[in-house]
């Protein structure tokens, strides 16, 4: 029975209870609790010793390996606050959020040390970087090894509320410069608690969560690891995602869980060995971090044997506010109901409710949702007016209760007046033959304004013209939302977790609508 009021309790409390049950597999490692828990407590010492104390922020570079699980409880026993790094980034963005959050320490892993050494010297506030790797720690830095080995003496911990900061976890920027949620031990175990009042998504003791969603992106640091330890289970951890490799790996460990994203559903799809894995021992699939397109999930249905929950949830409310797993039965296509513990709305412009199946912006509400932007007293209060969450996301209700996501507030085109929303557009991309990846923007036009422009990536071995594509548009939707232009591309740009990077697309728009005008 989880018991953990706080995420520094989480690994400690099993410990006390189980403390040779596993907690942590990779690759052929096994942690149990009991040494998971040792090494936090090494961890947490040597950085008291540092200097690193309550309310200190901690920012952390580090892959799905077992060395992030250790940093990120043990920063947090200390009351100090994680402040995850997205693995793309580069030394300029990395310098930013070191900047912004007043870091005092960086935790990095050898791979991205080179690409953001340059970030961490631009940020006159980090005091010490822990370098993790095989080869030496490079001049200014301490090693990982040296950090366990170095004997400092036991300190007292402090005293942690629920109420506390634990993590300044950045939005992913596809739209902007990054913001820092502030999510408190509180929102990280509601939203726990409301996932454990779910049969078909709560993790137990008896399960083993296959993570190769990042660990800094909070769908895979609250959903699987928080959750899953919290419940007593183990941690398969895998840093990198390959279609058949990542199959293996869930047939061989009998994995039960597993939390994907939709690029990893279109690979699997598109995998000619998928159906002769044996996926029968995973009870919880579920999809989140962007919108899974139908023609997968179904695809994906057919091939595997095995059904896709998809959810709905934003880095604001830690993550997860809707789900399948929450509903009588999963309707395609949908995010389901609000999960226990969630209050949600679909209002106009005017925060006024809209009737069922009308267009309007999804409101949040619940203890699950942070309590503000650092440092940004005017946006938090605007994202928060009212009392309510204000997620920027389009979406309906339907009769039973239902939720479905249209698109985003700032991603809808402006066609001469109409309104085109690009994921209707994108499915319809998805269900051509050829099509693997799909992503629309607008493209500034002299005389609508804006029109759809579709960017595509191909299937291996399939072939298709843009005129083709264009074609088969217009035949399934209104002229106005057909793409008046098709840009390919062997790969669209995203982040981690899947999600296009629409923003890099915009801009790539811009420019061909600059060179077009010239």
């Amino acid at each position: 029975m989880a018991t953990a009021m706080t995420l520094a309790e989480i690994v400690a409390d099993v410990a006390a209870r189980d403390g040779e049950r596993t907690a942590i597999i990779f690759g052929e490692q096994r942690l149990s609790y009991a040494q998971t828990n040792g090494l936090i407590e090494r961890v947490a010492d040597a950085l008291a010793a540092r200097g690193i104390a309550r309310g200190d922020r901690v920012a952390l570079m580090v892959p799905n390996i077992p060395q992030f699980v250790v940093a990120y409880y043990a920063v947090l026993r200390l009351g100090a606050v994680v402040v995850p790094l997205n693995l793309l980034y580069k030394a300029e963005e990395v310098g930013y959020i070191l900047n912004d959050s007043a870091a005092r320490a960086v935790i990095v892993f050898e791979l991205f040390y080179p690409q953001i050494a340059a970030g961490i010297a631009a940020a006159p506030s980090v005091r010490h970087t822990i370098f993790i790797g095989q080869s030496a720690a490079p001049e200014g830095t301490t090693g990982w090894a040296a950090l366990l080995g170095g004997g400092d003496p036991p300190r007292e911990r402090a005293t942690i509320a629920p109420s506390d900061l634990a993590v300044i976890c950045y939005t992913s920027g596809t739209t902007g410069r990054p913001k820092g949620a502030m999510l408190t031990h509180r929102n990280f175990i509601a939203n726990c608690e409301q996932l454990e009042a779910l049969p078909k998504f709560a993790a137990g003791p008896d399960d083993i969560t296959l993570l190769v969603l990042p660990l800094f992106h909070i769908y895979g640091m609250n959903v699987g690891m928080n959750a899953g330890l919290r419940a007593g289970g183990a941690l398969a951890l895998v840093p990198r995602f390959e279609p058949v490799p990542v199959l293996e790996a869930i047939q061989g460990l009998r994995a039960t869980i597993f939390l994907g994203a939709p690029p990893m559903y279109i690979a699997w799809v598109n995998t000619p060995s998928l159906g002769e894995y044996d996926l029968s021992s995973l009870r919880s699939v579920s999809s989140g971090a962007a919108a899974l397109p139908r023609e997968v999930l179904n695809r994906f249905g057919e091939l595997s044997g095995v059904e896709i929950m998809e959810g709905y949830g934003l880095t604001e409310t830690s993550p997860v506010s809707h789900s399948n797993a929450a509903a009588p039965h999963i309707k395609p296509g949908t995010i389901g109901l609000p999960i226990p513990g969630v209050e949600a709305r679909v209002v106009d412009e005017h925060d006024h409710d809209v009737p069922q199946g009308q267009e309007g912006e999804i409101l949040l509400r619940g203890e699950n949702v942070m309590i503000g932007y650092w440092g940004r007293e005017e946006d938090s209060a605007e994202a928060l007016r009212g009392g309510w969450f204000h997620t920027g996301d389009i979406g309906t209700v339907d009769e039973d209760g239902y939720y479905t996501i249209v698109d985003r507030k700032k991603d809808m085109i402006n066609a001469g007046g109409f309104k085109v929303w690009p994921r209707e557009v994108e499915e319809i991309l998805y269900a051509h033959p050829a099509v693997r990846e799909a992503a629309v923007v607008a493209i500034p036009d002299p005389y609508a304004g804006e029109r759809p422009l579709a960017y595509v990536a191909l299937k291996d071995g399939q072939a298709a013209s843009a005129e083709e594509l264009i074609a088969y548009c217009k035949g399934c939707l209104a002229s106005f939302k057909a793409p008046t232009r098709i840009e390919f591309r062997d790969e669209l740009p995203k982040l981690p977790t899947g999600k296009v990077l629409r923003r890099v697309l915009r801009d790539d728009a811009r420019a061909l609508a600059q060179a077009q005008a010239d």
